[in-house]
């Protein structure tokens, strides 16, 4: 049993001190989580309803699964009824929305990750944003080890053609050079 799901169990048993440092170790995760899954200006928030949501459910948390995988498992499920709620409110009049800049370049990659279905979104940032091990992952969301693998892969894909496009079309015959230069090239 590793020691962040020690502290969880302490903590559903009272230790209020066990708690604390299950939130200070577990935080950052469940913060870039929940910023790549919805958006990171709505992060903290969702951070926040998160914990919320565990804390009504420690009590219940009998250790069968790994701490970290049982709460970015709640994570999901909060950033899913987020996304959710703003699917039925973009049925209003669009609200005027604005970008939180990210001079450490999160605000292209949340842009590359939101072409991303959410399926694929949610395995790619687990494996490889949050560092989880694949099989974590899969318990994470509920999918065998292989459907995690293959999201990744295939969100690996589109990515790499979403930064390269021009390497996406590799069958294609090369363009043809200039006419000055093929007449240039035959009088030499």
């Amino acid at each position: 049993m590793d020691e962040t799901t020690r502290l969880l169990l302490a903590a559903a048993d009272g230790d209020r001190n066990a708690l604390s440092t299950f939130v200070h170790r577990t935080q950052a995760d469940v913060w870039r989580f929940c910023a790549h899954l919805v958006d990171p200006g709505a992060a903290d928030d969702l951070t926040q309803e998160v914990y919320l949501r565990a804390l009504r459910t420690i009590p219940r948390f009998r250790g069968d699964a790994s701490a970290r995988t049982w709460l970015l498992a709640v994570a999901r499920n909060v950033a899913a009824d987020e996304i959710r709620r703003r699917q039925r409110r973009r049925r209003l009049p669009d609200p005027v929305t604005e970008e939180v800049p990210d001079h450490a370049g999160g605000v292209e990659l949340h842009g590359l990750l939101e072409e991303l279905d959410a399926d694929r979104r949610t395995a790619f940032v687990l494996t490889q944003l949050l560092g989880l091990p694949y099989a974590e992952a899969a318990e994470v969301i509920g999918v065998p080890i292989g459907t995690i693998r293959s999201r990744v892969a295939r969100a690996r894909e589109q990515l790499i053609g979403l930064l390269h496009p021009a390497d996406t079309d590799r069958d294609a015959e090369p363009a043809p050079e200039p006419r000055a230069a093929r007449e240039r090239d035959v009088g030499t």
